[in-house]
C-alpha cells in the first residue's frame, strides 16, 4: 500500500496501537459532532507527559480551527502537540518511546 493510500482511519489505528503497546492511555472522541471544531484527534497520557496529536493523510491539510488548536497547545508548557502523517511512523514511535 502506498502512503498516499493510507486513510486517516487506518493511520489512527496504527498510532493507537503503538501508543497502547508503549503504555499510553489513549483518548479519541468517538463522534465530534457536538465538540469544538478542530480539537486534536488523540489525547495521549503517560505521566508525566501529555500529548495532543492531529493525524492527517499524507496530503491532508489542517483546517483553520485545527491550526488554532495547534498554535494554542504548542504554547502550553509541558504539553506536547504533534501533527503526524503516515510517512512519520518512525517519528511517532520515537516520540512515544521517550
Amino acid at each position: 500500500m502506498k502512503l498516499s493510500d493510507v486513510t486517516e482511519r487506518i493511520w489512527m489505528g496504527q498510532v493507537r496501537e503503538i501508543a497502547k503497546v508503549l503504555g499510553w492511555l489513549v483518548y479519541h472522541t468517538y463522534s465530534s459532532k457536538r465538540s469544538p471544531h478542530g480539537f486534536p484527534d488523540l489525547v495521549l497520557v503517560r505521566p508525566p507527559r501529555v500529548i495532543f496529536a492531529e493525524l492527517k493523510r499524507e496530503s491532508g491539510k489542517l483546517t483553520i480551527e485545527q491550526e488554532t488548536w495547534a498554535e494554542e497547545l504548542s504554547q502550553c508548557p509541558g504539553v506536547e502537540y504533534y501533527l503526524w502523517r503516515p510517512s512519520q511512523l518512525q517519528d511517532v514511535g520515537d516520540a512515544l518511546s521517550r
